[in-house]
């Protein structure tokens, strides 16, 4: 491949040539002028002098190129110009960089073919292969073969992240208001979990698969709280919501046919609006105390239900005695009940008869009852 000549320089030899072949050109060689005496080889012919009628008459020789002429050529050759002959010696060719340039586009085309043809996918990925801009394949973790590039192209894509996506951050000033049942307003602020199933669809089913997810989670999000009053929505409803929520997510997603899988949903901020949310703060401090003395009463009362349970358990056992001995059982809860009554009053009482009078019995009793007191704060 010759390399081309420069449009000056192409110029440049081209007026050189038209001065070499015009007829004011160069005389004959050897620098005669031409005449008929001068016993060289004529040169060209000089329109200024009158020819010789003997020279008309003498035969000549063919003229080959001239010196001039043939460098011409050999420079036009060499530099491409489109001279025959140029590839013929001259020393301006180039065949040797012509090899290296074949050469060069062989190994780029290797290289193409290698790089576009061979990949590695990951064991926690999978590559989607479209040919021609549609879907041909899907492929798992290893190393693929496809055609190469732009024939066919792989896409990766890693399907066992799971992918978190916020919807009302807690700590942004844009609010996210949604109506309950009670027709509260609250402002939820909540995570969504997914995670990509099918690739395929994924890549080629929606336009705008992420975007596709936010707005069913808003849309699932409403529906499901819709459903419960503020008291459970910002409390114990929490839970409910999330598991509902979920479901009816996955549930549209699978009519999209989004080839995405829902993990979980997980509400991180559930809060009336900022304008009422002092005294909605009041209400709910009311409503605590009166949750809070209702619990109480409702401690005491089965307090009272379980006393009345055993009173009523210790009754039925006395009266199966008193159905066998009636007597001694009507003895027995007298003595029991004066001694619950009797027990705190400083008197003694002695019904047989034969005591001895001065016997101080109530000192002994006050006396049996310091003693343990005394032995106590001698401990302490």
């Amino acid at each position: 491949m010759g390399r081309r000549t420069p449009r000056g320089l192409r110029q440049f030899f081209d007026s050189i040539s038209l001065m070499a072949n015009s007829p004011w050109g160069s005389g004959p060689k050897g620098g005669g002028d031409g005449g008929p005496d001068d016993g060289k080889k004529p040169g060209p012919r000089n329109p200024w002098v009158t020819p010789d009628p003997a020279d008309q008459q003498r035969p000549r020789k063919p003229r080959g190129p001239s010196a001039l002429d043939e460098l011409l050529r050999k420079g036009r050759g060499g530099f491409g110009s489109g001279g025959s002959g140029g590839g013929g010696g001259g020393g301006l060719n180039l065949p040797d960089s012509a090899r290296l340039w074949k050469w060069g586009i062989l190994a780029v085309a290797v290289l193409w073919v290698l790089f576009s043809s061979f990949h590695i996918v990951p064991p926690e990925k999978e590559g989607v292969v479209t040919r021609l801009g549609s879907y041909s394949r899907t492929v798992g973790p290893g190393v693929k073969f496809t055609w190469p590039a732009p024939i066919e192209r792989i896409r990766l894509e890693d399907v066992r992240a799971i992918r978190t996506m916020a919807i009302g951050s807690p700590n942004a000033t844009d609010e996210n208001f949604v109506l309950t049942r009670d027709q509260s307003i609250v402002d939820l602020a909540y995570e969504v979990r997914w995670s990509v199933r099918d690739p395929e669809l994924f890549f080629f089913q929606l336009a705008d698969p992420e975007g596709t997810i936010r707005e069913v989670a808003e849309s699932a999000m409403r529906a499901t709280v819709a459903n419960f009053d503020l008291v459970q929505a910002i409390g114990p409803g929490r839970v409910e919501i999330e598991t509902q929520v979920q479901a009816r997510m996955q549930e549209l997603l699978n009519q999209y046919r989004a080839g995405v899988t829902i993990q979980g949903i997980a509400i991180r901020q559930a809060d009336p609006p900022s304008q009422v949310d002092e005294a909605f703060k009041e209400v709910t401090a009311a409503r605590q105390e009166r949750e809070s003395a209702i619990n109480l009463a409702r401690a005491y009362q089965q307090q009272v239900l379980e006393r009345a349970r055993g009173d009523t358990a210790a009754f039925d056992k006395i009266y199966e005695q008193y159905k066998l001995a009636p007597a001694v059982t009507r003895q027995r809860l007298y003595y029991e009940t004066m001694e619950n009554v009797l027990s705190n009053v400083d008197k003694t009482i002695v019904e047989p008869r034969g005591v001895t009078p001065y016997l101080p019995l109530n000192q002994v009793q006050r006396r049996v009852a310091a003693e343990p007191e005394a032995a106590t704060k001698g401990g302490q």
